[in-house]
């Protein structure tokens, strides 16, 4: 009998934390399932290591680099199951994450996602949790609807494999790719999250590049832009014609202090204590308010999260970013 859940792990340069993500697998108290490695090119000891796996259940591709979104997209042709479950090399499973997965996809088959929260995961603690969106089906779906991206942990998602082909699989290579496929899926389909964290995250100084913060904000944007292009029947500019537009958009006070968050959970990984606080402190200064938020949430106290802007800061640029739907009203009066 074929399997319900395929882990799906896209791999590149994954060492040396691919063998941690490999073992948390081989740990799980549900152990009927399938792994599909797709390695992207490595240059390091990657393909090596997952060639040297005796598990039936792993089955390893590989291929010349064409990107995580390429990977992904290559991902959801090769499965053979229903549901995938998006797991990043560096990351590790809970124990329970196969066992709880699986009872959500027995009670609700028809759904587009299931997501979990996600644990930040250091030297082998989990150090709470990441913000995530909550709330059943219709929330999510009401929180898309008004203009607002869901926050999901992309390591925390399991996709109905199917469905997500018939949308089309992931869109644009711009790191942010799964927000487009949230806001898609939360409009056609079910996003339905499970109320526990199955998966550690964790941050290294490999995992994100602070020299692209910016430009990755502004990628979000330009999703959030599509969406509201889609909510309002407008037709969206691509990528590059609206960018200069959108990037003013950009809240640095919201990059500083999530680079100085970031910096110090990375500390913590290194065992650097001292700097962690130096930089818990630096964020504290930076945005109080983020911060004192970013404490009750830890302490199950919390406001919904949602990215994005708000949408009548887009309104407002509506002649630059829906310049042709300005030109038809002028024509039309």
């Amino acid at each position: 009998m074929t399997p319900l859940i395929t882990v799906g792990i896209p791999v590149l340069n994954g060492m040396p934390w691919l063998s941690e993500c490999v073992e948390s697998l081989q740990s799980q108290t549900f152990t009927d399932f399938r792994v599909l490695a797709i390695d992207d090119g490595s240059t390091d000891d990657s393909l090596a290591y997952l060639r040297s796996i005796r598990d039936s259940r792993f089955r390893v591709l590989t291929q010349a680099n064409r990107g995580l979104t390429a990977t992904l997209n290559r991902m959801l042709e090769e499965v053979e199951t229903q549901w995938l479950m998006r797991q990043d090399a560096d990351d590790v499973a809970l124990p329970e994450r196969l066992a709880r997965i699986t009872d959500f996809a027995n009670r609700f088959p028809d759904a587009g996602i299931l997501y979990s929260d996600a644990a930040h995961y250091q030297n082998g603690h989990v150090l709470g949790r990441l913000r995530t969106t909550e709330g059943d089906p219709n929330s999510v779906r009401e929180l898309v609807e008004s203009g607002y991206l869901p926050a999901i942990c992309h390591s925390a998602i399991v996709l109905n494999a199917i469905k997500a082909r018939e949308l089309g699989g992931y869109r644009f290579n711009l790191n942010v790719e799964e927000y487009d496929m949230y806001w898609r899926m939360a409009l056609a389909h079910d996003v339905r999250y499970i109320p526990e964290a199955l998966v550690g995250y964790r941050m290294h100084r490999g995992s994100v590049s602070e020299n692209h913060d910016r430009a990755r904000e502004a990628a979000v944007l330009y999703i959030q832009y599509l969406l509201l292009s889609e909510l309002q029947g407008r037709q969206p500019l691509p990528y590059d014609a609206v960018m200069p537009v959108l990037e003013a958009l950009v809240d640095d006070n919201w990059l500083e202090y999530h680079a100085l968050m970031r910096e110090a959970m990375t500390s913590i990984g290194e065992q650097n204590y001292r700097g962690a606080l130096r930089s818990l402190s630096e964020a504290f200064r930076a945005s109080p308010r983020r911060f004192v938020q970013r404490v009750f949430y830890r302490l199950g106290q919390h406001q919904a999260v949602r990215l994005g802007q708000p949408p009548p800061r887009f309104a407002a640029l509506a002649r630059h970013l829906w310049p042709q739907d300005v030109k038809d009203l002028v024509g039309a009066r």
